[in-house]
């Protein structure tokens, strides 16, 4: 991984920016925690394959309060939301990470544990609606996104609700998709996650994800916060 002497070495005024302004300035400020920003950040790399600091923010992570357990499900639960293959590539930087903190395998993500209770009236709603829009496109989308990722995935206790939510958003506006925000920024706000929180995870991004993709999540954020704020 790059040191802070090969970013030095290839552009001063970056590595003056990483230590005055990314870590002397963002990673200091109170209206996100540090366990938050790492699960940001983590998920950031991850669902765009950027493989380069992952070790070190898996470090990070771990000293910040995120556990084994709750990286090893993020792995599982953004192998859906970026794809098998970025989860893949996690996996190997992981295990090296945990074989340092001496984890073992009965402190990661479990095959099949006992899932957490079911919003049934919500859950039925969201099954109808996406099999109106989706099913006559793509059944097997909807089967798949009812049993894998809502009766299932969404269900796992290895990682609580809102941080799910959290990661997923993340991904959401790493990957510039845009459309599926407003229902995953709804479900986090849901879940826990504040409007002060979200509004910071996306100066956050910013940093992490780009500006063009901070920017193209706002409108989306906005018609969120004023939604709710009206309701």
């Amino acid at each position: 991984m790059p040191t802070s002497a090969d970013i030095r070495a290839a552009s001063p005024a970056m590595a003056h920016n990483m230590d005055t302004l990314l870590l002397g300035q963002v990673w200091q400020r109170t209206q996100l925690s540090p366990r938050d920003r790492s699960l940001a950040t983590v998920a950031v790399m991850i669902a765009r394959g950027q493989t380069a600091e992952l070790a070190a923010h898996f470090d990070l992570a771990l000293k910040n309060g995120v556990t084994p357990l709750e990286l090893s499900e993020a792995i599982n639960h953004l192998a859906f939301y970026s794809g098998w293959g970025n989860a893949a590539g996690a996996a190997p930087i992981a295990t090296e990470v945990f074989g340092r903190y001496g984890v073992t395998p009965d402190q990661l993500a479990p095959v099949s544990p006992d899932l957490l209770p079911i919003d049934q009236i919500a859950e039925d709603a969201r099954a109808a609606s996406v099999d109106k829009s989706v099913g006559p496109v793509s059944p097997g989308l909807v089967q798949y996104t009812t049993s894998a990722l809502f009766n299932d995935l969404w269900l796992r206790p290895g990682l609580a609700p809102r941080d799910r939510s959290l990661i997923t958003v993340t991904t959401l506006v790493a990957n510039g998709q845009v459309a599926q925000i407003g229902y995953h920024l709804n479900r986090a706000m849901d879940n826990g996650l504040t409007q002060t929180e979200a509004s910071e995870l996306l100066s956050h991004l910013a940093f992490y994800a780009g500006w063009p993709n901070a920017f193209s999540a706002v409108p989306a954020f906005n018609d969120v916060f004023n939604k709710r704020q009206e309701s």
